[in-house]
């Protein structure tokens, strides 16, 4: 089925749900009923609060209305007519979005004894709603707004056949286990505490070593590949955001501002614009170029309570951040380099199935959400593409998403469970540098302003380490790995030999823990196995007596009688050439 008529299927099961609930609890007001990726959605107030156990018997009555194939009829009538209609039914936040329609026409959906505001389209009939599961509920404020009254949202799922219905299912099965947010704290890898505040992680060691490696990986790979790296403070005077454009398009994402000595000052949403700075604070030449500036900077940015998942949308957030300044004639190489940069990653992680979206202008944004500039939007756009086409990167075209100051790749990816995640970005900015007076010399003794390339191919760790606990379920490769070998001792009469042993293994340059205490050696194997300890050694009175290691592995295998330069010799390469499975 297509996409835009399995969007006519969720819309319709939206509907048919709402139906249900108002039937089952009368008194139900409506909000919104729409469909989103994989489902649908519809927002209700009212004196019942729903409950997951609500779940089932609205799903039984979803589908005595299927079964009844009443048809979805479409009719349009006056605004004042569908205000008169709706004020009747005392749909009060029916009222205020037709309110907000400009005056003429109305369009209402029917079936049943069942009318709802609504553009369309729909399925020809209820019993053309398709294989469908309700989900979740949760609450959602009217209108994404925090000062507005809090609904209740019940989301649901549906597809065309039984059998994509169930896979779907499966993969959100298996993504609940693999909950970074559940994983993240029973593995010690970070926490969020309210007196801190909202989306403010707290790194714990454990999260730390990941955060290092990676950061690692981007500086060796970054390094490799011609950057320079800077740092920037923190926050900036407000001039700099203006003059970059970021508050006049972006303030409501930004913290708001200190006043010090007469001046405003705001935490940093962005890094671009101190880069900018830094770029400008000498002279180039074209014989420079490109330039390429790399920084691990902290960045803030407000997002809606409502809004804030774990790792995944946060407010303090460090970024894989870097800008390349280049010529025209440069572009499409920069361009080309950076996309190739993040294939190399999606292999070092075992990222399969990923798409690159290349997102657009619309003409009615401009000088509003964009820039205006219709031809250099035009030629920018264009040259995107054709470096995406020579490159044989495969990508689709998403109209009126693109940032402020030009056209972007978004890069999705998705984990081995199948499941989506937005990763990171590779902008294209023709308007900033411009504004910051950014030039260089040219062959011909001229000035010219460089093109920037925005590009962070890893996001921000918050982010990718979310995805890659889920990706994993925690089970890290080893040597992403906080704890890549414990040691555990049978009886205490080993612990001299394990603290022994351990030393030696770090000295190799491997993560080592000893487990010294009294338990059971089943207890200790346990312990290691739920804290995805990729290898486990384990000394009791015959090793140490041999000289041998007992070596276990966190999928349960075990190798017997191994020696130390034999165990080093198979997990010390697997860590250097970052495996993704054990050398065993």
């Amino acid at each position: 089925m297509s996409s835009d008529n399995l969007e006519s299927l969720r819309h319709s099961c939206s509907h048919v749900m709402a139906q249900a609930v108002q039937e089952l609890f009368p008194g139900t007001k409506l909000g919104i009923g729409p469909a989103i990726e994989h489902g649908f959605y519809y927002d209700f107030d009212g004196p019942h609060h729903f409950v997951p156990e609500d779940l089932p018997k609205i799903e039984e009555k979803m589908r005595l209305i299927a079964e009844a194939r009443h048809p979805f009829t479409r009719t349009e009538h006056p605004k004042a007519e569908a205000l008169k209609f709706f004020e009747e039914r005392g749909e009060k936040y029916k009222l205020e979005l037709i309110g907000d329609l400009a005056d003429g026409t109305i369009s209402y959906y029917s079936h049943a004894d069942f009318t709802d505001l609504c553009k369309g389209p729909h399925v020809e009939h209820t019993g053309k709603i398709g294989h469908f599961k309700l989900t979740t509920v949760a609450g959602a404020y009217w209108r994404g707004d925090e000062k507005r009254p809090m609904l209740q949202r019940i989301y649901g799922v549906a597809f065309d056949t039984k059998e994509a219905l169930e896979a779907h299912l499966h993969m959100l099965s298996e993504a609940k286990k693999r909950d970074h947010r559940k994983i993240g704290r029973e593995l010690g890898i970070y926490f969020i505490d309210e007196e801190v505040g909202p989306g403010l992680p707290l790194w714990l060691p454990k999260g730390a070593v990941i955060i290092e490696e990676l950061e690692t990986l981007a500086k060796d790979t970054e390094a490799k590949a011609g950057y320079s790296r800077v740092r920037t403070p923190h926050i900036c005077k407000e001039k700099v955001y203006l003059t970059s454009g970021h508050l006049p398009y972006y303030k409501e994402s930004m913290f708001p501002p200190m006043e010090l000595e007469g001046e405003k000052y705001y935490l940093k949403p962005m890094n671009c614009p101190h880069h900018h700075k830094i770029f400008g604070s000498s002279l180039r030449s074209y014989r420079d170029l490109p330039v390429r500036l790399a920084e691990y900077g902290t960045c803030y940015r407000y997002e809606q309570s409502g809004e804030l998942f774990g790792l995944m949308r946060v407010r303090s957030m460090q970024m894989n951040d870097a800008h390349i300044y280049c010529t025209i004639e440069q572009f499409e190489a920069e361009f080309l380099a950076v996309c190739r940069m993040y294939l190399d990653y999606f292999r070092i992680f075992g990222i399969e199935k990923y798409l690159m979206r290349f997102s657009t202008h619309a003409a009615e944004g401009l000088g509003k959400k964009y820039v205006d500039e219709p031809e250099l939007w035009k030629k920018t756009e264009d040259m995107v593409e054709r470096a995406m086409t020579a490159g044989n990167v495969p990508f689709t075209k998403v109209p009126d998403e693109a940032a402020f100051y030009g056209p972007k790749i978004d890069v999705q990816v998705w984990s081995v469970i199948g499941r989506e995640f937005s990763l990171a970005t590779n902008q294209v900015d023709f308007a900033v540098p411009r504004r910051f007076g950014l030039v260089y010399h040219t062959a011909e003794h001229g000035e010219a302003t460089p093109l920037c390339i925005h590009r962070a191919p890893l996001g921000t760790h918050e982010r990718f380490i979310g995805f890659l606990i889920e990706h994993f379920a925690g089970a890290f490769p080893l040597w992403l790995s906080p704890v890549q070998v414990r040691v555990l001792t049978i009886t205490d009469g080993q612990n001299e030999a394990a603290r022994a042993l351990a030393a030696k293994l770090k000295a190799a340059g491997l993560r080592v823990e000893v487990d010294e205490n009294s338990s059971k050696i089943g207890y200790k194997i346990r312990e290691a196995q739920m804290e995805k300890v990729p290898y486990m050694i384990v000394l009791g009175p015959k090793d140490v007596a041999a000289g041998t290691l007992a070596v276990r592995l966190r999928d349960g295998r075990q190798f017997m009688g191994v020696s130390e330069a034999d165990f080093l010799a198979k997990v010390l390469p697997e860590k250097a050439e970052k495996r993704l499975a054990p050398a065993w």
